[in-house]
């Protein structure tokens, strides 16, 4: 079983009953089809691949997504949902005979429920705005990707976004409870459930994470949790990569859980220390960032063992925050680790695979030969603590041949993740950025189940199509076209 067939049929009198059908739904303003209104919409963050919509319809009611999505269903119209834009797979790149559905005006927050704990919120409110709102009651929303302050709820289920927090506090899909949508068929479906369990089948794991593949989001309900009383980050310096990989297991194996636990190479750090100022030891090989939280007793011995350990694994260097203010700049140094990249390079792919921790020395060692390979830079920056990558591949578009040596070293990087027992991403998703390494992860058996999952919510797979799940033919392409290690990668795994 493949994918709908692709493309969509699109002809004039097909764009106009969908524009008219739109117009019938929405006001005017919210209409957009000429050219120079849809091009902010033509991609996410990952801006390598670029599609002008259709057209971009904004709703700001259930029940005006219901309507759309009706209309699109009856005249087989793909339907790509987007949030802020702030991927970094493509996953909410448009299709050029599709709507792209903006859900940026659902930004309210419903209810906060300080008893359960919990708040129930519209998919466009930002990830930071939840913590701001509740920030008096003394509670906040614990995953924290990079972009918080940008990107949006309804996003972070697609992806189910992680952060630097995710060691201890987990991924969205750890922290979500319920999420309402909407079906390609107008059908309102809610997953999952505000009380501790729910009955039935476990749904609410399955849409999130799903990449807008199954049904439009339209509300989402989370969990809060206190603020620690005292939180302290250790930044512990390293002479090279391997120690401070191995300095990771070893605290892990020490039975202890940071709250944070991330590690940043040399190149990252003199990169990020100028735009921030965060007080990074710029001539360590590696520095990783531990954060304790919780009494101030608790904290004082956490970090005396966590101290320990680092020693123990030949830290050069720790230094641990004295104030909120110097842990604030410790942790903004790794958060805008992106940005600081746009200072030294005029481009930069930002890669996201997971590795067992175990793994990780081997893989920085590989990915410093894949420097000299492609004639390109390479920053690390990653979540060391469940072993999810962010190598920042520095480039020039400008400079012939630069643009495919990036995504071949890219793609080098994700097949390594998978040779060594991980997989292809960690919370940026597939989209199309990762379609053919997917080939490489599962087998044909594998990738037709998923196509099963998605028909199951989508019989006429108009959700985001394209997207995520490679078809036989485009792994069959890939198999022939694609070769990064000089033969065909991992020839044990039965990919066709």
């Amino acid at each position: 079983m493949n994918a709908p067939t692709e493309p969509f049929t699109l002809n004039n009198a097909l764009r106009q009953q969908v524009i008219e059908g739109l117009n019938g739904i929405l006001p005017p303003h919210a209409v957009l089809h000429e050219v120079e209104d849809t091009r902010p919409y033509e991609c996410d963050g990952l801006s390598l691949f670029r599609q002008l919509p259709l057209v971009v319809a904004l709703p700001e009611t259930e029940a005006q997504v219901i309507s759309i999505l009706k209309l699109a269903r009856s005249l087989n119209v793909p339907v790509v949902a987007r949030g802020a834009g702030t991927g970094l797979s493509g996953g909410a790149q448009p299709h050029p005979a599709g709507i792209l559905l903006g859900m940026a005006k659902f930004n309210k927050i419903l209810d906060i429920d300080v008893p359960s704990r919990t708040a129930k919120v519209q998919p466009g409110v930002r990830n930071l705005g939840i913590s701001e709102a509740v920030a008096h009651l003394n509670l906040y929303y614990a995953p924290d990707p990079s972009s918080q302050i940008a990107c949006t709820i309804g996003g972070n289920v697609a992806e189910n976004s992680g952060g630097v927090h995710c060691l201890k506090y987990g991924l969205t899909v750890h922290n979500a409870l319920k999420v309402r949508g909407v079906t390609i068929d107008g059908e309102v479906v809610e997953f999952g459930s505000e009380a501790p369990d729910c009955a039935g089948i476990d749904l609410l794991n399955l849409v999130i994470g799903s990449e807008g593949m199954l049904a439009v989001v339209t509300e989402v309900t989370v969990k809060l949790v206190p603020k620690p009383a005292l939180a302290q980050v250790i930044m512990a310096s390293f002479d090279d990569v391997a120690n401070a990989g191995n300095a990771v297991a070893a605290v892990l194996a020490a039975g202890i859980i940071p709250a944070g636990l991330e590690m940043m190479d040399k190149r990252a750090s003199q990169m990020v220390e100028p735009f921030v100022n965060a007080g990074y030891d710029t001539e360590a090989e590696a520095i990783l960032l531990l954060e304790s939280d919780g009494t101030p007793e608790e904290v004082a011995e956490e970090i005396e063992a966590m101290s320990r350990v680092l020693n123990g694994c030949g830290a050069t260097a720790i230094k641990v925050s004295q104030s909120e203010a110097e842990r604030v700049k410790f942790w903004a140094g790794r958060k805008n680790a992106f940005p600081a990249a746009g200072r030294v390079s005029p481009d930069y792919y930002c890669m996201d695979g997971t590795i067992p921790r175990k793994r990780l020395a081997d893989v920085l060692h590989a990915m410093a030969e894949m420097e000299k390979k492609y004639k390109l830079r390479c920053a690390n920056v990653f979540h060391a603590g469940d072993g999810n990558l962010h190598p920042l591949i520095l480039f020039d578009a400008n400079i012939p041949d630069e643009v495919k040596r990036a995504e071949d070293f890219g793609a080098e990087i994700l097949e390594l993740c998978v040779e060594v027992g991980g997989t292809v991403t960690g919370e940026h998703g597939v989209g199309i950025e990762k379609i053919n390494q997917m080939c490489v992860q599962f087998s044909r058996a594998e990738l037709d189940a998923f196509f099963a999952v998605k028909k199951a919510f989508d019989e006429p797979g108009l959700l985001n199509p394209g997207k995520v799940i490679p078809t036989l033919q485009r792994c069959a392409e890939y198999g022939r076209m694609h070769v990064h290690h000089g033969q065909m990668p991992f020839s044990d795994i039965p990919r066709f």
